[in-house]
């Protein structure tokens, strides 16, 4: 299996309510991928509980069935639309972690 994990920082122009209904709406296209998304196993967006001690608004902790699946999960429609009506226009920072479990 593999674990890709995504951290996000939210652009710093959003007024607070904006970042609140921006992650709302990046946890649910997110974790709407798994069953359409082959090999895409599991899908945690954590969007609430963040300590002042982040540096980053949100995460994706994601697992799939193997490298071959990741690279799929990466170009499929789905995904795709998500990542950008829901992430990349809100985004400023991004920074990922992929690996073996």
């Amino acid at each position: 299996m593999v674990k890709h994990i995504i951290v996000w920082t939210l652009n710093p122009e959003l007024s607070d309510s904006e970042k609140e209904t921006i992650k709302k709406g990046i946890k649910e296209g997110l974790e709407g991928l798994v069953g359409q998304v082959p090999g895409l196993l599991d899908v945690k967006v954590h969007i609430s509980g963040r300590l002042a001690s982040s540096n980053a608004d949100l995460m994706l902790d994601s697992t799939l069935e193997d490298e071959a699946a990741l690279k799929g999960y990466a170009v499929h429609p789905a995904h795709v639309a998500v990542a950008n009506e829901k992430v990349r226009p809100y985004t400023a920072q991004r920074a990922c972690l992929d690996f073996e479990v």
